[in-house]
């Protein structure tokens, strides 16, 4: 069985503001997206990455960063769609994994994801097809509609979601051939293995595996570097 890696960053990063995309933007000395792919590479478990970018940076990418920081797990720089879901499913396509290999797929922009949660996170997709890294709700959750509350939410049995998430290669395969052809949009990769039918198994994740997207995220991810609580080694 080999695990391969996708990681789609093929986004326009509009939230963070400003001219560079957010997975190009400095963390630690690198790219934010260089650092979430060279923990990815010292992962013992990981037989390749594919990097999912847009045409206008499928040559950059190779060069700035895959060659110039000697990421030799990189079995490719694809070009992606116009949506994430978009850009998975043509990484599925170019990546070349077999049917019983498992496919994670993480964001490009969540460095501070838990490596020792990600051979338990292969092992049970291998087992169960489909599992993901989630932390329980703190907040009280609200549902509001037209700018009213409509009810409260058992935060009991509300997860945030995070990535990796870990999928048996036919599973993903399949849950996205039949929500391209039948138009669905999923908000995830995990919600279009719900979509078919199937389980979906949850590890516990980690409150600082966040995800860059705001100038508040990025923020909070030099600060928590600044201050030892998360390493980039």
């Amino acid at each position: 069985m080999n695990v391969h890696v996708l990681v789609p960053a093929a986004g326009r990063g509009s939230r963070i503001g400003g001219d560079t995309r957010k997975q190009y933007l400095e963390l630690g000395g690198q790219p934010v997206l260089v650092q979430t792919l060279l923990r990815l590479a010292a992962q013992p478990q990981i037989t390749a990455i594919h990097l999912i970018v847009p045409e206008s940076d499928v040559a950059f990418c190779q060069t700035e960063l895959v060659d110039r920081h000697h990421l030799e797990k990189i079995g490719g720089v694809i070009t992606g769609g116009d949506e994430r879901q978009d850009s998975v499913r043509k990484g599925l396509e170019a990546c070349g994994a077999e049917s019983h290999d498992v496919i994670l797929v993480h964001d490009g922009v969540r460095p501070f994801f838990p490596q020792e949660q990600i051979d338990p996170l292969v092992q049970l997709a291998a087992v169960e097809g489909a599992a993901l890294l989630a932390i329980p709700v703190q907040d009280t959750i609200k549902e509001v509609f037209d700018g009213r509350v409509r009810s409260t939410l058992d935060r009991r049995l509300l997860w945030q979601v995070q990535t990796p998430q870990a999928f048996r290669c036919e599973w993903l395969s399949e849950a996205h051939q039949r929500a391209y052809a039948k138009g669905y949009p999923g908000t995830d990769d995990a919600s279009l293995i719900e979509w078919c039918g199937w389980p979906v198994a949850v590890l516990p994740g980690h409150p600082h595996n966040l995800k860059i997207t705001t100038p508040a995220d990025l923020a909070l991810a030099r600060a928590l570097l600044a201050t030892g609580e998360v390493s980039l080694t």
